[in-house]
């Protein structure tokens, strides 16, 4: 709707079309929440399924986010990093198969047109001009050829960001099922511990359909069906989670 009220009034006003510029952190951010929250609540469900005391639920809650954190945020980091050298290392090649094999190059440019529906002579005649400009050129064989986009100049502090939003995300979101143990018993002294998984459920399940609905904002789909989809797919984490703490407190018991 804002993409067709954009070109019915570009003629009459200078309007700027607005496109969301937000994705590019949407993975770490959305990946790390996900991840986050449901490693807590799959702590805390398997604590609960294996009658866990509190204590331990929030000393092995607590440690193993943060540190589950740091691992993501560095290996996001780490693998953003590698994936960019190695993207700008085949722009490289590219750039060489240019300089040194130019006609090679523009035929298999031509043939990527053609195939994909132009004309031979409507193809030869856009890629004999987009080759007149080089660094232009070889981009546009990166995104053709290899599927590939070639990262900014500024690749590394990017990477570094991704994996700063990675961990905030991570730590965050993981720390929210583990809130109720230390705040409910609190401001309730007397809470049982079927009182406190229950509201660790809530929030996880309320937070599961608040991040689907936020990741609607940057798709296609209903905020419904993509929050709904998130709490099912966590939900059943978490169902696995409980139930094999359940089976396996059942064979110490038995033992």
């Amino acid at each position: 709707l804002r993409s067709r009220n954009f070109h019915d009034t570009k003629h009459v006003s200078k309007n700027t079309e607005m496109h969301q510029t937000e994705g590019g952190f949407l993975k770490p951010l959305i990946f790390g929440g996900l991840d986050g929250i449901l490693t807590s609540f799959a702590i805390v469900a398997g604590a609960a399924g294996g009658s866990m005391p509190i204590p331990v639920v929030l000393v092995l809650g607590f440690s193993n986010i943060f540190a589950d954190a740091l691992a993501m945020g560095v290996g996001e980091f780490l693998s953003s990093k590698a994936e960019n050298e190695w993207i700008l290392s085949e722009r490289q090649r590219e750039n060489w198969e240019m300089e040194n094999y130019p006609e090679g190059e523009i035929e298999e440019m031509i043939d990527i047109y053609e195939n994909r529906g132009m004309s031979r002579e409507d193809a030869t005649q856009v890629i004999t001009t987009m080759s007149k400009y080089k660094d232009f050129f070889v981009d546009i064989m990166m995104a053709e050829e290899l599927a590939l986009r070639v990262p900014e100049e500024d690749h590394k502090i990017e990477s570094m960001k991704e994996g700063v939003v990675m961990f905030c995300s991570f730590a965050t979101f993981g720390s929210l099922p583990l809130l109720g143990y230390v705040i409910i018993p609190a401001l309730f002294p007397q809470s049982e511990e079927e009182v406190l998984f229950s509201a660790a459920c809530v929030i996880t399940g309320m937070v599961l359909f608040g991040m689907g609905c936020v990741k609607s904002n940057f798709s296609a789909s209903h905020w419904f069906v993509c929050g709904l989809e998130t709490l099912l797919l966590g939900g059943a984490c978490a169902t696995v989670a409980y139930t094999i703490g359940q089976f396996v407190d059942s064979l110490i018991a038995e033992s």
